[in-house]
């Protein structure tokens, strides 16, 4: 088989969540174990740091990355969905697991996995494990998939733990209460290890003291820490951060979402530096003002043109939504137009309740099976007072709103994470 056809086996074999939804969905570790056990529990030769979180997990998991590469380690970097490419989700030092190692890994091992019949991300994290161990990787900063308890990530033991935050999202499978959900993602917290809180609210903080204290991990709460002193944003976009431990980083991610994700990282960083990371302060400085040319990240607040203003982004819950609505009213611009789209096991109605009623919209759907369709999302939002024209497909809605949109305008474009995927696509096609 070619790269292609290795995807397509794995898309048709073993179904992807990001496609399909619910039905991919698999609960409980025990395909997990089984691939863990065939290859030998190759998450053992290395280090690892467990990143979970409705949202910034992403965001912070490529800074911690960057900046330990900057350190000098060999820095594996698992993360999900992708944006163009399935090997977006497994790299080390930025550079992606190669083509002929995904087509090997499907090759020799296909006759153990198929009878198990794993989902794609359970083969996906067994695939990214033993890519690491193999390449002899320091350290593997890994990302929840969804959830926590029950993630096939979860059979790691990491040198620390980190939980971003706690909102709504995936309620079909982490409960629909805060505590419910920060129980799922708590689940990570091991004996011993110390973990890192981002954000909580008064439901979610005695959910995480409780785990933290049943499993005798150190907790550590970034808010009451408070490292990140003050904070700046120069003209083109990018934060400048004064903080307790280093006097003046300069942020690559330009999101209001990226001030809370910092002061984590801050106090992720100390911790790490207390248990014997070796890392300098040029580290730092270097890590969070080249993390996208350093790891890949794509789709934070990405800035994608000028004259029209063009800025992506992968937010999709009310959480991120609520940052992205408030960073959108804050701009400067002429007439604003939202390119937008989303997938239907969202809170669709929560996020459309915080979009500016003041823009001019460009309804479209991803090409993912889960995508709310165009017109369906168009009868939503005439409900919350938002107005537009439907378009069948992202390219179409962006170039309608490229042509209405004056040098003054600014042009938003996101919903979904396969919103901006499908916009990078079809941009990188047209080069």
């Amino acid at each position: 088989m070619n790269y292609k056809e290795t995807l397509n086996f794995l898309y048709e074999s073993a179904p992807m969540f990001q496609q399909v939804g619910k039905s991919a969905y698999k609960e409980g570790l025990s395909n997990t174990y089984e691939l863990d056990e065939h290859f030998n529990h190759p998450h053992q030769k290395f280090k690892t740091i467990h990143i979970a979180g409705t949202n910034g997990k992403g965001s912070c998991s490529h800074t911690l990355a960057a900046i330990l590469q900057s350190a000098g380690y060999k820095v594996g970097l698992y993360t999900s969905p992708h944006l163009i490419d399935f090997r977006e989700r497994i790299r080390i030092n930025g550079e992606q697991i190669s083509e002929e190692y995904v087509i090997k890994f499907v090759e020799e091992e296909r006759s153990f996995f198929e009878p198990l019949y794993p989902s794609f991300f359970e083969l996906t994290t067994a695939m990214a494990f033993k890519y690491f161990a193999d390449q002899k990787v320091d350290v593997a900063v890994i990302e929840v998939g969804l959830g926590g308890r029950l993630d096939c990530t979860n059979v790691i033991r990491p040198d620390l733990c980190i939980i971003t935050n706690i909102s709504f999202d995936h309620t079909q499978f982490l409960g629909k209460e805060l505590a419910l959900i920060a129980a799922e993602k708590a689940g990570i917290m091991k004996n011993g290890v110390p973990v890192v809180i981002g954000e909580t609210t008064k439901e979610t903080k005695p959910v995480f003291t409780l785990k933290a204290n049943e499993v005798k991990a150190p907790i550590f709460f970034a808010e009451e820490e408070q490292l990140l002193w003050r904070w700046e944003m120069n003209n083109r976009g990018n934060w400048y951060y004064f903080t307790a431990d280093y006097p003046k980083l300069k942020g690559d991610l330009g999101g209001f979402c990226q001030l809370k994700n910092t002061n984590t990282v801050l106090l992720a960083l100390r911790i790490l530096k207390r248990i014997g990371y070796n890392i300098s302060q040029i580290a730092v400085e270097k890590g969070f003002s080249r993390v996208c040319e350093l790891t890949g990240l794509m789709g934070r607040w990405q800035k994608l043109g000028s004259a029209p203003t063009i800025i992506c982004d992968t937010g999709h819950n009310t959480g991120g939504i609520t940052y992205i609505a408030d960073q959108l009213s804050k701009q400067k611009y002429k007439k604003l137009h939202i390119v937008l789209g989303m997938v239907n096991d969202k809170d669709i109605n929560g996020v459309l309740a915080l979009l500016p009623k003041d823009a001019t919209y460009y309804f479209t759907k991803a090409s993912v099976k889960r995508a709310l369709y165009e017109a369906d999302l168009q009868f939503l939002a005439s409900k919350a007072g938002l107005t537009g024209n439907t378009y069948t497909d992202v390219p179409k809605a962006f170039e309608a709103a490229k042509k209405n949109a004056t040098d003054k305008d600014f042009i938003f474009v996101g919903g979904s994470s396969f919103i901006v995927a499908d916009l990078l696509i079809y941009l990188k096609g047209k080069k």
